[in-house]
C-alpha cells in the first residue's frame, strides 16, 4: 500500500536541522559583506568598535576614488567584458550551429576537443599565454586580457544542445521561405534560444568582472589595469592599511554586480532554470 499523500510531502519536507544549517551558512556568507558596509560607512575609528551610535559617513569613498584611478579601472574593466562578451556570443552561435545543424568531417572529434577544454582549468595556460601575448607584441593590452577566453567552450556546448533542441521543421519552413543559413540563425535559432544567452552572459560577465590572476599577469599600468588588479595594488602594503578605505574601495568596485543582482534577481533565477545550469 503507498503512503497517504500527507506522509508523502512529510518525507519531502526538509527538517529543522537543515533550516538551521542553511540559515547558518547564509549568515556566515553574508557576514564578510556586512563587515565591510560598516568599516566602508563609518569613520576608521569605528572599524572595530560596533556601536549603534557610531556616525555615519561617505568620506571613506571619496578618499578611496581620489587615491587610486579607479575611474579609468571601471572603464578598463568594462570595455573588458562587453568586448569578451559580444566575441564569445558571436563565436560560440556560429560553432553552436555548426555543430548542431551540419555534417562534416572530423565533426565528433571537433566537439570531443571542445569538451576536453571544458577540463582544463585556465591556470595551466598561463606561461603559454603571456608567451603567445609577448609574441604578439599585446602585453599591457586589454586584448590580451580577452583574447583567451574569446572562443568559449561552455558556451558552443551549451548553445549547441539548445540548438538541437529546437524542431528541424521551424528550420526547414524557413529555408521553404527562402531565407538563407544565416537567416535561419538570426531568426529562428537566436530568438528561441534568449534565456539560455541571458544566463550565459550573467556567467561571463561575473566571471570576467572579477578574474584577477590573468590580469595581474599581462598587465603592467594603469592603462589596462582592471578593477581586480587595481584593487590589489591599492591594498598593498605599500599603500598602507586603512581598512575605512579598503573596503570602500572594494564594495565600489563589486556595487554594479550587487546592483545587478538586486534588480534582476527574478530574471537571474529564471533564466538559469530555463537554461537548465544547476
Amino acid at each position: 500500500m503507498s503512503a497517504a499523500p500527507s506522509q508523502r510531502l512529510a518525507y519531502n519536507e526538509p527538517g529543522w536541522l537543515d533550516t538551521v544549517a542553511a540559515w547558518a551558512l547564509a549568515l556566515l556568507w553574508i557576514l564578510p559583506l556586512v563587515y565591510a558596509a560598516w568599516t566602508a560607512f563609518h569613520p576608521v575609528e569605528f572599524s572595530t568598535n560596533f556601536s549603534l551610535l557610531a556616525p555615519l559617513t561617505l568620506d571613506n569613498f571619496r578618499r578611496a576614488w581620489e587615491a587610486a584611478p579607479f575611474a579609468r579601472y571601471f572603464f578598463n574593466t568594462t570595455v573588458l567584458v562587453a568586448m569578451i562578451l559580444c566575441v564569445q556570443l558571436v563565436l560560440a552561435t556560429l560553432a553552436a550551429y555548426a555543430f548542431a545543424r551540419y555534417e562534416f568531417r572530423g565533426k565528433n572529434v571537433a566537439f570531443a576537443l571542445v569538451l576536453v577544454q571544458l577540463m582544463i582549468m585556465p591556470d595551466i595556460l598561463l606561461v603559454e599565454n603571456y608567451k603567445t601575448m609577448a609574441a604578439l607584441g599585446l602585453v599591457d593590452t586589454l586584448l590580451a586580457i580577452g583574447l583567451p577566453y574569446f572562443a568559449s567552450a561552455f558556451a558552443i556546448f551549451l548553445l549547441r544542445q539548445t540548438f538541437l533542441g529546437i524542431p528541424k521543421e521551424l528550420d526547414e519552413a524557413a529555408r521553404v521561405e527562402g531565407a538563407s543559413a544565416m537567416q535561419v540563425l538570426w531568426r529562428v535559432y537566436v530568438p528561441l534560444a534568449k534565456p539560455v544567452y541571458t544566463a550565459f552572459a550573467l556567467v561571463s560577465v561575473s566571471f570576467h568582472w572579477n578574474n584577477f590572476l590573468w590580469p595581474l599577469i599581462i598587465t603592467n599600468s594603469v592603462n589596462s589595469r582592471p578593477l581586480t588588479v587595481g584593487l590589489q595594488v591599492f591594498s598593498s602594503v605599500d599603500q598602507g592599511v586603512d581598512w575605512s578605505i579598503i573596503t570602500a574601495a572594494t564594495l565600489m568596485t563589486s556595487a554594479p554586480l550587487l546592483i545587478a543582482f538586486l534588480l534582476f534577481q527574478r530574471q537571474f533565477v529564471q533564466s538559469f532554470m530555463r537554461a537548465g545550469i544547476k
